[in-house]
């Protein structure tokens, strides 16, 4: 057996020359080409923000409490991944599955909160077609439902998974590499929500 981080790998042939798993690399290097993806989409909104508005303005339906909430949702969401994944380092396959199925329960609230929204926004006038902005706010923050949606499909196969002996100590690192796109998505939403929402609010 091999060991990252202090803990075992059950293929020691999974670490290369740089002491981490290849599974692990080669996330963070797809990681890395979505940030770019996102910062492409986000530039973009920044562009047509507030151009070719047709039907409501931005500061007559976004509702910050709302997206706050949902927000809030789903950054503690990335703590409860935290405990799934130190619950399946430790060994407790039970509390894992408890922190897993919560991480993705949250993540479908969250979606639950955008499709409320992107209904709310229809029927208040704004659409995808409608205008540069429209489209620009609906093609970013719908790319990073979609990113969500992944993610919470993701983490049920985990949990479900869980009962077939496929989540184990040994192969924490499946885990792991789901936890890292998880805080990325997150992350991603952070800078969103600051630069499509109080933007509109601070500037």
């Amino acid at each position: 057996m091999a060991s990252h981080a202090g803990h075992l790998i059950e293929n020691p042939h999974e670490i290369g020359s740089t002491g981490l798993p290849h599974r692990k690399i080669l996330m963070w290097l797809f990681l890395a080409s979505d940030c770019m993806f996102f910062g492409a989409l986000i530039s973009t909104y920044l562009i047509y923000r507030g151009r070719s508005v047709s039907g409501p303005t931005p500061e007559e339906i976004f509702d910050i409490p709302l997206t706050s909430t949902s927000s809030f949702v789903l950054l503690m969401s990335s703590y409860l991944m935290v405990l799934a994944l130190a619950a399946v380092e430790r060994g407790d396959i039970g509390k894992f599955r408890i922190y897993c199925l919560g991480t993705a329960f949250f993540g479908s609230i969250f979606l639950g909160f955008q499709v409320y929204e992107f209904s709310h926004f229809y029927h208040a006038g704004l659409t995808l077609q409608g205008s540069l902005f429209g489209s620009s706010f609906f093609v970013l923050t719908g790319t990073h439902g979609c990113h969500v949606a992944i993610g919470v499909l993701w983490l049920l196969t985990l949990f479900f998974y869980s009962f077939t002996g496929g989540v184990t100590q040994k192969r924490a690192l499946d885990t792991e590499i789901a936890g890292l796109y998880w805080h990325f998505v997150d992350i991603v939403w952070i800078v969103i929500f600051v630069a499509v929402y109080l933007l509109e609010y601070i500037i």
